[in-house]
């Protein structure tokens, strides 16, 4: 079936965009565009890359083979309910099975191996200075994402920083991405076909009830099933090697290795998709919940089995969700205290991008607020116990120093440790310490954003 093509992904020097024009024309526009020019000082593309411009296969399996994937490992050539067959091996038998192309024989494509995560001391590649205000990883650095982790789904969900390696022809089937993230796709080496779909037209690509999706663009799409899918408007993009392509939220893309190829992709988000992981979490919340509707009269604890049942399918509820966010809130509030010790205003971009924050947190808990009339209680998060948290010290400290590189200053004045004893109830009210729902949340922000509006060009 013949795709409508109706638009190409713009490529650009990222040697010649600011943060702010990438927020400004990427970020908030929420665009997909591909990046040139950022990846030549990567140890990935020299140690990972063979003369003959092939993955050096010998390299990878003699320094990481011994790496178990753990059912990150795709068999193309099998389909396996929404996605492809996963099997688990380690990095040297997938090495040893690459490229096989016997008719009947598996395809096999290693997606999602935590290479960070496993490699700490590695250093494989820096992020690009447009991606790195990344609460999710900041987050899960220090964090677990749910309040009573799995063992076995919490390896998946460590962290979204992923390596992906396979031969010509592995493909990952239509889809959006997880949490309605944004995520960004480094090629080491190879080349990709991208084919993307614009939020705005992704019912297409649904059946008539909104519960299953197209799995591969390019077999017979069954119009009785999808009966709108010949209307879908495609981008498509080649993206070469050492480009970075940007995929925004809610965009659903179907991708094909045209050569052998590795890549490094991110999963992240922050204050400007915000509300599409809200959005997504309510939406697939509902779905739980109306799943298993006929068994609310009999159940003890419905809503905490719809909750249960979000964290599995979705990857994080509602409660997990609301700590990510008070944390995150009182991590930007530090900031701030940083900053009214200082000369505030000497550092307008920070504090910008610090109302940024708070207004889009704000905006995600009036939503939440509007939508948790069946909840009971969230947990609460207390402040005087949180700022003793090593966790916490750690976010607060990867966030002004990241903060401190996107707006080219220095954090020689910043101890996270003093920082922390020193707010008190003479900057922060004793009774928004302890925050345990949304309307605490938004009490919380909206102090925060009266001591932020105290500054000149704040607003």
């Amino acid at each position: 079936m013949g795709l409508k093509i109706g638009g190409q992904i713009e490529k650009v020097n990222g040697k010649e965009l600011s943060y702010s024009d990438f927020g400004d024309k990427y970020l908030a526009r929420n665009e997909p565009v591909v990046l040139t020019g950022l990846m030549e000082d990567w140890r990935a593309c020299h140690d990972w890359v063979s003369d003959s411009g092939k993955p050096n296969l010998d390299f990878l399996s003699t320094h990481f083979g011994n790496s178990k994937v753990q059912y990150q490992v795709a068999d193309c050539r099998t389909r396996k309910l929404t996605d492809q067959k996963r099997v688990e091996m380690s990095v040297s038998d997938f090495v040893g099975q690459w490229g096989d192309d016997i008719k009947g024989n598996a395809l096999l494509y290693l997606k999602d191996w935590h290479f960070v995560k496993e490699y700490l001391d590695y250093n494989a590649y820096n992020a690009p200075l447009f991606f790195r205000d990344d609460w999710l990883n900041f987050y899960l650095d220090n964090y677990h994402m749910h309040t009573h982790p799995d063992p076995i789904n919490e390896i998946s969900c460590s962290d979204y920083r992923f390596v992906y390696m396979g031969a010509k022809g592995t493909w990952t089937p239509l889809h959006a991405d997880v949490f309605r993230s944004y995520s960004w796709s480094a090629n080491v080496c190879g080349r990709k076909k991208w084919y993307f779909l614009s939020p705005s037209q992704h019912t297409f690509v649904f059946d008539r009830y909104m519960k299953n999706s197209v799995y591969d663009i390019f077999e017979e799409v069954n119009e009785k099933i999808f009966p709108h899918f010949k209307k879908a408007i495609w981008w498509e993009c080649t993206q070469e090697e050492n480009e970075i392509i940007f995929v925004p939220s809610g965009w659903f893309h179907q991708v094909l290795n045209l050569d052998d190829a590795i890549s490094i992709n991110h999963n992240w988000f922050n204050a400007y998709n915000l509300p599409w992981v809200w959005d997504l979490l309510l939406r697939d919340y509902k779905e739980a919940k109306e799943y298993i509707e006929d068994i609310k009269d009999i159940c003890d604890d419905f809503e905490g089995l719809c909750q249960r049942n979000l964290a599995t399918n979705t990857g994080m509820n509602f409660y997990d969700f609301f700590i990510f966010l008070v944390r995150m809130a009182f991590a930007n509030l530090v900031q701030l205290y940083v900053l009214s010790r200082n000369n505030i205003n000497s550092e307008e971009k920070r504090v910008q991008h610090l109302v940024f924050n708070f207004q889009s947190i704000r905006t995600v808990a009036l939503k939440m607020k509007s939508a948790s009339c069946e909840m009971n209680q969230y947990t609460t998060v207390d402040f005087s116990l949180l700022r003793k948290e090593q966790e916490f010290k750690q976010l607060c400290t990867s966030i002004w120093k990241t903060y401190d590189t996107l707006h080219d200053q220095g954090s020689e004045n910043y101890n996270v440790n003093e920082v922390l004893l020193g707010i008190d109830e003479n900057f922060l009210s004793t009774s928004s310490w302890c925050i345990n729902s949304p309307e605490n949340l938004i009490s919380l922000v909206d102090f925060a954003l009266d001591k932020l509006g105290e500054c000149d060009g704040c607003s």
